[in-house]
């Protein structure tokens, strides 16, 4: 008799927030079952395929068995041209994501988010496949509400995220937190001390994380150039610049000196060392992108958020900083340099100040201590991405 080959497919893409949760649960998955068979579909354009082929779980082996690349349309909420070539996109997408569904023959389909899983869920719902979708922030995204039309169970990261919902849907709705890939949990702060060679510096200055993003942040980066003098004489400034002119900036001849002395250390990107970064760093400074604050919060770091806001967003980092400071785990500087001329030149002024002071009160011990013990509280002691892949599991039956 044949058997039967369990298999999952995780879609998801655009950028890492919406693929590192999804392989932190393809990683749980195997870990419960070896012969699961896991499918990525990504878009076929962009970094998804080598930042999925490329991830490895605990044992040195891929998190996935293979990765299908979709043709993806933007989803926007404002008008734009471009939005009627993406529809072009979106239709191929579904039609490609319904041609290797019924070749694959998934027995579940389980999404992270982005504008590329729309097509396979849709595809999947037309299919008779159950769909699970997760939603790592605070109040759903575009992709999530289009989602949740086809899923079976709506996962999301906090309780609250719940009166998002309407109460047709309420019954499908599991909270399991925001999923962690397992080395977060694992992370060693002398790894980490070594791969920044800082071993001995320790006892001398607090490491202070800047964090924006794979691919940075402008905002950020401005501000630590503009205070870097200020920051080396409390801190170890480790600093992801993201790629590109940022980093060369970084590098720059302009900050030689405090390279030199071992208080600036720029990298464009950090990646396999990133949580035994993280464990080893006292204070993080970033975004508040919800992975990142859940990956700091597991490892009970304190957190000086910079959430993005603006026309250009639909406010989920705003959302996401005020939840994790209501929790006593991090402080928010506010953005307000949103205008040309002498106006946002004092915006940035004041946001130098506000930076200032909240390092000043951050570099206390205590109150340091306290914030990394309520980070850690705050997220529970369930492992979401374990608990996402019981489900999962449980949904393709023994």
């Amino acid at each position: 008799m044949k058997k039967i080959v369990k298999t999952i497919v995780c879609t998801g893409g655009g950028t890492g927030g919406h693929i590192y949760p999804g392989l932190a649960v393809a990683d749980e998955l195997k870990e419960r079952d070896t012969s699961v068979r896991i499918i990525w579909f990504g878009s076929s354009s962009g970094r998804d395929k080598d930042m999925v082929e490329t991830n490895r779980n605990r044992r040195g082996l891929p998190s996935v068995d293979g990765f299908v690349g979709i043709p993806s349309g933007k989803l926007r909420r404002y008008f734009s041209l471009q939005n009627l070539f993406d529809l072009f996109k979106i239709a191929a997408g579904f039609f490609t994501a319904l041609f290797y569904l019924k070749r694959i023959k998934p027995q579940a389909v389980f999404s992270k988010g982005g504008f590329v899983s729309v097509p396979p869920c849709a595809a999947a719902k037309v299919l008779g496949i159950p769909v699970y979708t997760h939603e790592c922030d605070f109040s759903p995204g575009l992709a999530t509400r289009l989602n949740s039309r086809f899923a079976k169970r709506i996962l999301l990261s906090y309780e609250h995220s719940k009166c998002f919902f309407p109460a047709k849907l309420q019954s499908s709705l599991v909270v399991t937190g925001n999923p962690v890939r397992p080395v977060f949990y694992e992370a060693d702060a002398a790894r980490g001390r070594a791969f920044l060679d800082v071993e001995n510096a320790k006892s001398s200055k607090p490491l202070l994380l800047v964090l924006g993003g794979s691919s940075g942040a402008r905002q950020i980066n401005e501000l630590i150039f503009k205070n870097l003098d200020w920051l080396c004489q409390h801190f170890i400034v480790v600093h992801q610049t993201g790629r590109g002119s940022d980093y060369e900036m970084a590098v720059s001849a302009e900050f030689e000196a405090v390279r030199a002395a071992k208080h600036y250390l720029p990298y464009d990107f950090i990646y396999a060392d990133m949580p035994h970064v993280i464990a080893a760093c006292d204070i993080v400074f970033s975004r508040a992108g919800a992975n990142s604050l859940w990956e700091c919060a597991v490892c009970a770091k304190p957190m000086l958020l910079l959430p993005l806001s603006g026309a250009g967003t639909r406010g989920d980092q705003v959302e996401n900083a005020a939840w994790f400071a209501g929790q006593g785990a991090a402080l928010i500087l506010e953005a307000q340099c949103t205008s040309a001329g002498a106006d946002a030149v004092s915006a940035k002024d004041e946001l130098s100040a506000s930076l200032r002071s909240n390092l000043t009160k951050m570099l206390e011990s205590d109150f340091c201590l306290t914030m990394g013990k309520s980070a850690r509280k705050a997220i529970g002691k369930e492992k979401s991405a374990q608990k996402i892949a019981d489900i999962l599991y449980g949904s393709i039956g023994t």
